[in-house]
């Protein structure tokens, strides 16, 4: 892959190489796209999809960063 560098002005130099995008620009294709629903087939597996998606805003057991010591 052949990568875009743009030259941009830096403070206190003269130009700085910067690299640009770095994707391939498209969209997502086909019919399949988004239907998690009809991917999943038992309602246990749905209600897992779910959970784990909603573990971050719900979850009682975060680690690190996210955790306060002391909560509000």
């Amino acid at each position: 892959m052949e990568y875009k560098v743009e030259k941009k002005p830096a403070p206190g130099r003269e130009e700085v190489e910067v690299l640009g995008s770095t994707f391939e620009e498209g969209k997502p294709e086909g019919e399949e796209l988004g239907k998690w629903r009809q991917k999943l087939e038992s309602r246990e597996e749905k209600l897992k999809y779910l959970q784990t998606g909603e573990r971050y805003w719900y979850g009682k057991e975060w680690y690190g960063s996210e955790k306060r010591k002391n909560p509000a």
